[in-house]
Parts: structure tokens; C-alpha cells; sequence
């Protein structure tokens, strides 16, 4: 079985087209991501819709978290959005419908995935917390502190934006890096394929792709993303010159 691992797609619907046709060229039979999904980019919706449709497993990052509680919260919502500096998650939250917010609700904190012999927990930054951050600097006595009372035999992460494959204290780890936001110098996007055998530990490589910037630049100026995050996106993307 070869299973693709995204994580950090983050309302890019080109760079998820793109690293799902990748997926699909190398023949990965189950798509799982490991949280944020929507925030910062110009295409929440778009992004939830063709997720549903790839019955992709999907679990709550923290941006998903942050942007429920608009849901949860209406009257919040609106004050938010007659601020003229109106942050990135209210404009996300405005452009959901009930569909989206039902799939939104649904997602687990975490996933505990069977794979042969193997017990694969998927997170988004650790088991203690989705807003805990595991870099490849992480120790083996760090990464104690974040799993908790979990013993998985392998750890599959992403929130850092920086991929990774790498032993830690005798555990696996394969952090996912970033479909919709690379932030480690390479422009590409990234997910990690895993391809899993009879042998105890699968083969594991992280997977970069190009994906088309002027289509995103272009969305987020014409759906005005809230100026900070879109001003930020738009020199981040040109600045990668890609």
C-alpha cells in the first residue's frame, strides 16, 4: 500500500491539484492530511470540496480549530468582518457554507491508522497539541514530552511547513512539510510517500512539485484576501520566483 501524507494545504486549490496528480503518478492508494487545510489562502471551499470528493482522511489543524469557533461564535464572526483589518480566519469562515462547516465539525483531533503490523498516528503539530511545533532539531527527550501516553510506531506531523523523514529515540517521524506554503527555501510544495510492505517499516520520500503561482497570486488578489495575509502571500510567492 502507498499512501501520500499532506499536510498545510492551507486554501491553495493549485498547489493540492498539483500534489495530488503527483500522488496519483506515483500510485498512492489513500490520501491523509494531517490538518490546515483552509487559512491564509484564497480557495477554503474549493479545497474542502475536492478533499470530500478524493474521500481523502483528513484531521483538525489548527487553523480548522481557530475557524470553528467563528461557527460556533456568529455574532464574533460579524464584528469581525466590518473591521477594515479583518484577519485571514473571518474572511475563511465567511466564505464556507454548510457543507463545509459540517465536513469541518467531523474531523478527529487525530488519527490512529492500522497499516499491517504498523500503528501509524497521524497529528498535526504533536499529540500534546496541535500548536506544538516537532523541527528536524527535535530530541528524543522533546519529542517525548510531546506524545504523551501514545506509543505509535510511527508518527506521521506536519504546522512546522518543513519536511522531514528521521529516527527519534527509536521512533519513525515524517513530518509533512507544506502543499500550500513552503517556508524552508524551496518553493515547491512537499508531502511525504510512504510505501508500506511486509517489512516492518515502509519506504519513505519526501515528494516536491511545482505548482502554478500566477493562477494563486492572481486569486487572491481578485477575491481580496484580507490585506496582511494577502499582501504577505503575494511577496512571499514573487520573492520565491516561481
Amino acid at each position: 500500500m502507498r499512501i501520500a501524507f499532506l499536510s498545510d494545504i492551507h486554501a491553495n486549490l493549485p498547489a493540492l491539484a498539483a500534489a495530488l496528480e503527483s500522488a496519483h503518478r506515483h500510485q498512492a492508494n489513500r490520501i491523509v492530511v494531517a490538518g490546515d487545510v483552509i487559512g491564509s489562502g484564497p480557495h477554503p471551499a474549493e479545497v474542502i470540496r475536492v478533499l470530500k470528493e478524493k474521500r481523502a482522511e483528513v484531521i483538525r489543524g489548527n487553523v480548522e480549530r481557530r475557524v470553528l469557533r467563528y461557527h460556533e461564535r456568529p455574532k464574533a464572526l460579524k464584528r469581525s468582518l466590518k473591521k477594515s483589518s479583518k484577519g485571514h480566519l473571518a474572511w475563511t469562515a465567511a466564505q464556507l457554507g454548510d457543507l463545509e462547516w459540517e465536513w469541518l465539525q467531523s474531523l478527529p483531533h487525530q488519527l490512529l491508522l492500522p497499516v499491517g503490523e504498523l500503528q501509524v498516528l497521524v497529528v498535526h503539530g504533536s499529540v500534546q497539541s496541535d500548536d506544538d511545533y516537532i523541527y528536524p532539531s527535535v530530541t528524543a527527550e522533546g519529542l517525548r514530552g510531546m506524545l504523551g501516553d501514545a506509543h505509535p510506531d510511527m508518527l506521521v506531523c506536519g504546522h512546522s511547513h518543513i519536511p522531514f523523514i528521521k529516527v527519534v529515540g527509536g521512533l519513525r517521524v515524517l513530518n509533512c512539510g507544506s502543499v500550500g506554503r513552503p517556508v524552508d527555501g524551496d518553493p515547491r510544495g512537499s508531502y511525504i510517500l510512504a510505501n508500506f510492505t511486509r517489512s516492518r517499516q515502509p519506504h519513505a520520500t519526501i515528494v516536491r512539485f511545482h505548482y502554478p503561482m500566477d493562477d494563486l497570486v492572481a486569486d487572491v488578489e481578485r477575491r481580496k484576501v484580507p490585506f496582511q495575509v494577502g499582501e504577505e502571500y503575494v511577496k512571499g510567492i514573487k520573492r520565491r520566483g516561481v
